[in-house]
Order: structure tokens, then sequence, then C-alpha cells
């Protein structure tokens, strides 16, 4: 299967990855100026998520971007990717470095992080909400949890519809994806690191060890933001995007 997609514009490819909390509407104030500033502009569902539907097989997400990569004909892209979708990011560019012209990581996770006890702890709370039923308890703990003090109402009712429409789609769900075993030193793309001052401690603490772990990376605390900047101050981020990508997606 494809995992469900839009593509725009023409140029070097740039491929837009979204957090778990949101699907691919979350790149909406992106999408067109990416196209617009002259990059052929991917983006798209994890399965369980948007119009993706959920896995009647073992799975990957990092698989389904290569095989949705190969679909289209696009041997290198840059990869934007936020929460999970760095995560996957990272994971991809690991397992076909040629494939990654570069990487911008919004918040990222990391494969093989251990959680802190502060995002065990959400974690186990929002089990505990949906377990019991509430789902839009659930919903209100993500978008309290995830968007920083500088996103307006229009930005959390946008997570709201997001979310709710996640756990709608997988609550049928009996499985996750496969986790894959990476090495992050195969990684050869410029790297831009972006945490928000207002994240929780895990994906502060990732954004700044990945210059440690990658010579091509580069780490930016945002001091406004939360953990969806994009999402938070979207022209800012898109500005952002687009210099980054100026000086990377184009040059290898």
């Amino acid at each position: 299967m494809i995992i469900s997609h839009d593509v725009a514009g023409t140029g070097p490819a740039v491929l837009l990855l979204h957090s778990s909390v949101c699907d691919r509407r979350m790149w909406d104030a992106q999408w067109q100026p990416l196209a617009d500033a002259g990059y052929r502009v991917v983006r798209c569902d994890f399965r369980g998520f948007g119009d993706s539907p959920l896995a009647d097989r073992p799975y990957s997400d990092a698989g389904d971007v290569l095989a949705l990569l190969e679909h289209l004909g696009i041997e290198s892209a840059a990869l934007i990717g936020a929460s999970h979708g760095g995560r996957v990011a990272l994971t991809v560019a690991a397992l076909r470095p040629h494939a990654v012209s570069a990487l911008a990581l919004l918040g990222a996770g990391m494969p093989g992080h251990e959680p802190s006890a502060t995002l065990r702890a959400f974690g186990a709370r929002e089990d505990e909400l949906i377990e019991a039923g509430d789902v839009a308890a659930a919903v209100e703990l993500n978008v309290s949890t995830w968007l920083g003090p500088d996103a307006d109402e229009e930005a959390r009712e946008s997570v709201r519809r997001m979310q709710r429409h996640a756990f709608e789609v997988q609550a049928e769900a009996t499985g996750g994806p496969d986790r894959e075993e990476v090495d992050l030193t195969r990684i050869t793309a410029p790297t831009l690191a972006v945490s928000g001052a207002h994240d929780l401690p895990d994906f502060r603490e990732i954004a700044a060890a990945l210059p440690v772990r990658l010579p091509g990376a580069r780490h930016l605390e945002l001091p406004w933001a939360g953990h969806l900047p994009n999402l938070e101050r979207p022209h800012e981020v898109t500005r952002m995007l687009v210099e980054f990508l100026a000086d990377t997606a184009g040059s290898r």
C-alpha cells in the first residue's frame, strides 16, 4: 500500500512528515510557500492518521516513506519532520543516506530514546483517559501538552481535529509500526535540529545532542516555542525552513 499523500510544485524534492498528534494537514501553512519557493513538495499521512488506513500486516513508517519516494520516482529528498515524523526522518536517513539531501527536525523523537519520567507520565495519563472512554479529555491533554503559549485558537482547534480523528481511526488498531534498529552515524545529510524552550525535556535534549552525534548537524532552540512550532508561529517557521533548504537541499 502507498500511504496517502499530496504533491505540489517542481524542483528539488521536499517531504513533510507529521507528528503523531497530527496528520499531513499540520503542514497547511508551509505547503504552498515551499512549492512557491521552487520545490517539489510531498506530504503524507502515516498509517492510522489522516487518510491512510490502519495496517493489516507488519510495517514500518520508514519503510512506507521509502516506498512512497520510490513510487514518486524521487531518488533524493530533503526531509522535514515534526516529533514522530522527525524520528522517522532520522530512521530513513540512517537506512538510506544517499536518499536524503537534508534534514530539518522540529521537536524530533529519536530511535532508541528512553522516555523520561515526564513523558511516561503523559503517556500513562493519556492511556487512562482513553481506557475510560473520555476521548475529549485525552484530546485536550494533547493540546495543552504539545502546543506552546504562542499557539492561537485556530492552531489549537486544528490539533483537536487531527488528534480526535487519529484516536477514532486507531481505536480499532491491534498493533503499531515495527521499531527499526538504525545506526545514526550513517547519516550524512546536513541537519537542522530545532527545539522549543517550552517543550518537554526529552525533545529539547534530543535536539541539543544531535550535533554531537551527527557532524553535519546544528541545534537551534526557539525561546517562544513548544513542541509544534510550525503551528505556533507558522510564518516564522516557514521562513526558517525556506532559508535552510536554500542553503542545503539543492547542494548535494
